[in-house]
């Protein structure tokens, strides 16, 4: 069986192994065994990767986005903040599931997990 690209299993939260089963059960939390083929994502940990990459690129487009606004239509200060707020903290999240999920199928496809080594603190 081949496997799965790790973009598309990780994009669309599939497991980086079959592509075919659901990588996440509730939210953001992996499962411990891939429901279609058995096999063991337990020990997956994206630690904060996403997140980072989240904060960079939503940050961007929420700065850019704010200052565009801020120079063009010169609204009041609580204006921003209604619309801005939400907006980032909405595309932060739409975002995580995404960004984990594509994290873990890169760590699985390169073997990151394979570098520890037992003795290592």
């Amino acid at each position: 069986m081949a496997k799965p690209d790790p973009f598309v299993a990780g994009l669309t939260a599939r497991c980086p192994n079959c592509g075919r089963g659901p990588l996440f059960q509730g939210f953001i939390k992996v499962r411990p065994v891939c429901q279609v083929c058995g096999f063991d994502l337990s020990a997956a940990d994206s630690g904060d990767g996403p997140v980072v990459f989240i904060l960079l690129i939503v940050g961007a487009i929420g700065c850019a986005g704010l200052l565009f606004a801020e120079i063009a239509f010169q609204p009041p200060v609580w204006v921003e903040i209604v619309v801005w707020l939400p907006l980032i903290g909405l595309l932060a999240l739409f975002a995580l599931r995404p960004f984990k999920g594509l994290m873990l199928a890169m760590q699985f496809r390169h073997r990151a997990g394979e570098t520890r080594h037992s003795g290592d603190v």
